[in-house]
């Protein structure tokens, strides 16, 4: 029977892993897979999080399922870092929180509650997006529009997304990004969130808020920013949430899908769905991640250590972007590529054509996305010069 199988392409992103590891060059360079890496180059484990599994080795007692909907304390922990330990959401009871495999476990989550629950509705995603949308949503079977996101000149075309979204049919489901913006790293001002906020009201739309970079653009609180507006002045709407980075814990596989209704009725009923939802898919989310992030979040010292950590990774990662296009002006390239340092968030639309990407790779073994799109992480005080060198070399 499995003759009939075709073999298809492997994902793009992936398979620069393994093009990476195969490079003999001791000058490469990898910004391309999307997780931090810190001044040598390495994915640590953050301190916090370490003290949190010791705690847990000496104190764990049982390796037993922990429900549908997860851990109780993480999802009321990421419902108060997401909205506000003041929100009236969380006060009147119509937020739900379920503990989900990682951020992409959590995008499923909703994919296949708008199929089973919103039937005929179309999901609009930005272009471009993280690519991964696209099959998480298809896969679901949801029909995907897009509406624009970045111009011709490499820069956020905010007048083309409000016209398009002013256009998006009634009760459609839009996806927008809270912060980071993956794959461009522009976000959108407090204005801006606040004139999508209008259409989104006007138009009836129901908003699918993707964060899963809370943290790595201007700070825990500055970044929620827009997920706390549209949960100000919704009845509804639904949020994606991720752990991978902003603690660190990549392989834990540790996210949250969080579903706001206008009233508690309305919630219990919805969790009621998500609870069938969740069961269907993988029946319950691994536990180890959620305990780590519950054991830093009822700890003082921990929470400061943590955010101490944090801060750290983002403010590395904002002065990399400084760094690099003040490392391009001795090739008098600084101003092309000045949009960089404005971005925020692990990663970069550098405005690198195809063609360049692939001379990157083939002539200085460079590695990016074929978009042209960077993880900032992956440079550091050792190769940034190597970078702007070779960028200069592809492009002149």
């Amino acid at each position: 029977m499995f003759e009939a199988i075709e073999r298809v392409p492997g994902d793009a992103i992936l398979g620069l892993i393994q093009a990476f590891k195969d490079d003999p060059n001791p000058d490469k360079v990898d910004l391309g897979v999307g997780v931090y890496r810190d001044e040598d180059g390495s994915t640590p484990i953050m301190r916090a999080v370490k003290a949190a599994e010791q705690r847990l080795v000496d104190t764990e007692a049982t390796k037993a399922y922990i429900g549908s909907h997860g851990d109780p304390d993480y999802g009321r922990h990421v419902l108060e870092t997401l909205l506000g330990t003041d929100s009236a959401v969380l006060a009147d009871n119509r937020a739900s929180a379920t503990q989900s495999p990682g951020g992409t476990g959590a995008l499923r989550l909703a994919a296949d509650f708008i199929a089973a629950q919103l039937p005929g509705k179309s999901i609009w995603l930005s272009d471009p997006t993280w690519p991964n949308h696209k099959g998480v949503f298809g896969a679901a079977g949801l029909d995907m529009q897009s509406y624009p996101y970045v111009d011709a000149d490499n820069r956020l075309d905010f007048d083309g997304m409000l016209a398009a979204l002013k256009q998006i049919p009634q009760g459609d489901v839009v996806l927008l990004h809270a912060c980071c913006h993956n794959p461009t790293g522009f976000d959108l001002s407090a204005e801006q969130w606040q004139q999508v906020l209008s259409v989104v009201q006007e138009r009836e739309l129901l908003p699918l808020v993707d964060f899963a970079y809370q943290g790595f653009g201007d700070g825990l609180e500055a970044d929620a920013y827009g997920v706390r507006l549209l949960a100000e002045h919704l009845d509804e709407m639904l949020i994606t949430q991720s752990c991978s980075k902003n603690f660190g814990i990549y392989r834990e596989r540790t996210g949250c899908f969080i579903a706001i209704a206008k009233d508690a009725e309305d919630m219990a009923d919805v969790r009621s769905q998500l609870a069938i939802t969740a069961r269907e898919n993988y029946s319950n989310p691994p536990a180890h991640g959620s305990a780590i992030v519950a054991t830093i979040f009822e700890s003082e010292e921990l929470t400061a250590m943590w955010r101490e950590e944090l801060d750290e990774m983002r403010s590395r990662i904002n002065n990399l972007r400084s760094d690099f296009v003040k490392a391009l002006a001795p090739h008098g390239l600084d101003q092309r590529f000045a949009h960089v340092a404005d971005q925020r968030g692990m990663f970069s639309f550098t405005g690198l054509q195809p063609e360049h990407v692939e001379a990157l790779r083939d002539r200085h073994s460079i590695y990016m996305v074929k978009s042209g799109r960077a993880n900032v992480a992956g440079l550091n005080r050792a190769n940034l010069d190597y970078v702007c060198n070779a960028i200069a070399d592809v492009v002149k």
